[in-house]
């Protein structure tokens, strides 16, 4: 890895695949397995970087597609990156834009030289090539750096499934061509959908080509939970041990565990500060509803062992925010499960680093399954 980064594969479950890593970068430290609160625009939505950090949190992503849409990289540049635009002082991470921009944009038109498409803001006509990608991910400044990749719909026929798999791999070479910051490294991505062949062979193929980590891209699109893990066992066991291995995108607590078991080491999702925004609280014993009315007079924390500013605050006053309709209850409910999740990820590096990993699995998989009647 360049200067400042460096990865340390600690340790690895004597009873299964789970890892205990870290990745050292030049703005911190991240433990692994981690999760990254998502900050597609500048902000993890309803909360400051405070709030973010207070939960345990050690990397936050951003997204490409948006920053360069809104306000331009430029701009971002000249607050001298995105870390300081946004006043966060750890890691940071920017995914490609290439999700969003077959996701989000209209009219996209992919070629082997670009990806061309219309904004989803104001109908613009934007273009995307691998090493227009890379600059506007230099400006942004960010820690780690995805590669543009070209993500396709699912299902969809094999013959279009492995086009797309095969001009990731040549864009991922082309964004390592026009890769010039030193302060951040690029983190390929794997694609291939559900076709466990193309993963391997994807996987193998950006192997060659020594990127400091890998993702695995494109699942968690609607897929039946057990087709992702089928491409995990996979495509894991043909991964660099010696590199972070990140699946983008996911997601729930039980896919978090189900990864971790197969020897993921990072995620991201929108999930718990979308469903915080929408009443929706992550514990041990499943998920909360917290507008229903059996809350109303619980003087209940939302989940013991949870350690925020605003932890202790009662089940009933969370559901009276939301029924006052005050801004309030969102951001206490995103502040609850980012801190849930991070709370998740710190228990299963305790947990891996004691060989227990599959004790955890299991209680945690109990009680969200006796969990899924709670209001």
């Amino acid at each position: 890895m360049k200067p400042g980064f460096k990865y340390e594969l600690l340790h690895v479950d004597k009873h299964c695949g789970a890892r205990l890593g870290r990745l050292t970068t030049p703005r911190g430290v991240i433990d692994l397995p981690t999760f990254m609160p998502v900050g597609t625009c500048a902000t993890v939505k309803g909360m400051t970087t405070g709030q973010v950090k207070s939960t345990g949190a050690q990397i936050i992503l951003g997204n490409t597609y948006h920053l360069h849409l809104r306000p331009g990289e430029d701009t971002v540049d000249h607050f001298g990156g995105l870390p300081n635009f946004m006043g966060w002082d750890g890691p940071m991470l920017t995914d490609s834009g290439g999700f969003q921009v077959f996701s989000l944009a209209e009219s996209t038109k992919v070629t082997e030289h670009a990806a061309t498409f219309r904004s989803h803001i104001d109908g613009s006509k934007v273009e995307f090539t691998p090493e227009r990608s890379v600059q506007i991910q230099e400006k942004l400044g960010a820690d780690i750096a995805m590669v543009f990749d070209h993500v396709i719909e699912l299902p969809n026929s094999i013959e279009k499934v492995r086009e797309a798999m095969e001009r990731s791999i040549r864009w991922a070479g082309r964004c390592q061509d026009a890769h010039t910051l030193e302060s951040q490294v690029q983190f390929a991505i794997i694609q291939g959908g559900l076709d466990a062949g193309l993963r391997v062979d994807c996987t193998k193929a950006l192997a060659a080509l020594d990127f400091p980590g890998y993702a695995i891209g494109g699942l968690s699109v609607g897929e039946p939970p057990p087709e992702m893990y089928r491409i995990l066992e996979a495509t894991c066991p043909v991964m660099p041990e010696d590199k972070p291995r990140y699946l983008m995108g996911v997601g729930r607590p039980e896919d978090l565990l189900e990864s971790i078991l197969r020897g993921v080491d990072m995620f991201d999702c929108v999930m718990p500060t979308r469903n915080g925004r929408n009443a929706m609280a992550f514990t041990d014993d499943g998920f909360l509803k917290m507008k229903n009315a059996v809350h109303t007079l619980d003087d209940r924390p939302l989940q013991a062992g949870i350690e925020t500013e605003y932890a202790h605050l009662s089940r009933g006053y969370i559901r009276h925010l939301f029924q006052a309709s005050e801004m309030l209850g969102p951001t206490l409910l995103s502040l609850h499960n980012l801190a849930y999740y991070a709370r998740l990820v710190r228990q299963a590096r305790e947990a891996i680093a004691e060989d227990r990993f599959l004790e955890f699995y299991k209680t945690r998989m109990a009680g969200w399954a006796k969990g899924k009647s709670v209001s």
